[in-house]
C-alpha cells in the first residue's frame, strides 16, 4: 500500500510544515472571532486547490499528498466558516 522510504520521508516533513502553517491563522481568526483581513477567494481557491491535490494523492496512493490534504483541508475550511460567520 504505502512504501516508507527516505523520499516518502521528505515528503511527510514537507507536508507536515505547509499544512501546520494555517494553524495559526485558524486558531487567531477562532479566538479572535475576526476575519476582517482574511480573503474570501483565497482560501476558497485553497480549499478547491486540497481537494483536487486530495484527489490525486488518493489516485497516487501518497501518504504525504493525502494527510497533508486531509488535515489542510481541514484548516482551511476551517477558516471559511469562520469567515462566513464573523462577517
Amino acid at each position: 500500500m504505502f512504501g516508507f522510504t527516505f523520499v516518502t520521508a521528505i515528503g511527510v516533513v514537507a507536508a507536515l510544515l505547509t499544512t501546520v502553517a494555517f494553524l495559526p491563522q485558524a486558531l487567531k481568526a477562532w479566538r479572535s472571532r475576526s476575519t476582517q483581513d482574511i480573503s474570501l477567494a483565497m482560501y476558497a481557491l485553497m480549499a478547491t486547490g486540497n481537494i483536487l491535490w486530495l484527489i490525486y494523492g488518493l489516485l497516487l496512493d501518497s501518504l504525504p499528498l493525502i494527510g497533508a490534504n486531509v488535515v489542510s483541508l481541514s484548516l482551511t475550511t476551517s477558516i471559511l466558516a469562520l469567515k462566513l460567520r464573523y462577517r
